[in-house]
């Protein structure tokens, strides 16, 4: 194993799973790169997160060449050894109501798919060199709605992450050869700021565990998938949902 440290890209890094994941990553020794729509927080207590933070829409899909560029400025060997693809977006109705196919119109799926899907395999597309040089693994986070009809989430959200996990399958086939690693991480109700009233109702009907994930739990998952124990796993989701299948 070599001294040298490791990189890793992660979108979506500014709480629940993604400021998790930046945490425990960064515990391990990791070196840390983070996209977000938003400016640098001064009132951010993460060590170098200045440093790390990259501002980028990925909504607006001309902006990602100049991101990958930017990663590549950051990068000393020019090497990725991990890319999780974490950022999402999920559009509410009125009072938080969920916004079925009627209720979403073309901008917010094209917002939506942006932001969730095309980004993803357009930075993919981008960074393969950095992730080529590194062995290193790509993880997309979909979703538990991804695969069923969930009282939250919008329409719009839950197809981006049906075509993320197929995205998924479809990188890992075409870059395991080139030594990249592509998989997917599928969350049901995990503990974060952003819960929808009734979730509480939701687990203790539907969550045989009868708990809520936690980001932590999440994010241990995400490094395993990133590290050499999982080094011929390619092209998986695995369901992080405490047996939430029914």
């Amino acid at each position: 194993m070599s001294d040298s440290p490791r990189y890793m890209l992660l979108t979506g890094a500014s709480r629940g799973i993604g400021h998790a994941t930046v945490k425990l990553f960064q515990e391990r020794g990791w070196r840390m790169l983070t996209v977000s729509r938003m400016p640098f927080d001064a009132a951010c207590g993460w060590p170098a997160a200045r440093a790390a933070h990259i501002q980028a829409d990925l909504a607006d899909l001309g902006n990602i060449a100049a991101l990958a560029a930017e990663v590549r400025a950051r990068l000393p060997d020019g090497k990725l050894h991990a890319l999780v693809n974490n950022a999402g977006i999920s559009p509410k109705g009125d009072g938080g109501s969920r916004m079925g196919v009627l209720a979403t119109d073309a901008e917010a799926w094209t917002r939506v798919l942006n932001v969730n899907l095309v980004s993803t395999a357009l930075l993919v597309r981008e960074l393969v060199p950095e992730l080529e040089a590194a062995g290193g693994s790509i993880v997309n986070v979909t979703s538990i709605v991804g695969s069923r009809v969930h009282p939250f989430a919008g329409v719009a959200y839950a197809a981006s992450k049906a075509a993320l996990a197929t995205l998924t399958r479809e990188i890992a086939a075409e870059l395991g050869g080139r030594g990249v690693r592509c998989n997917a991480i599928a969350p049901g109700e995990i503990r974060t700021a952003i819960l929808s009233p009734g979730t509480d109702d939701l687990v203790a009907r539907s969550v045989p565990m009868e708990r809520l994930g936690e980001p932590r739990e999440v994010a241990e998952t995400i490094y395993f998938l990133c590290s050499a124990a999982s080094s011929y796993i390619n092209g998986a989701e695995i369901h992080i949902n405490g047996g939430q299948h029914a």
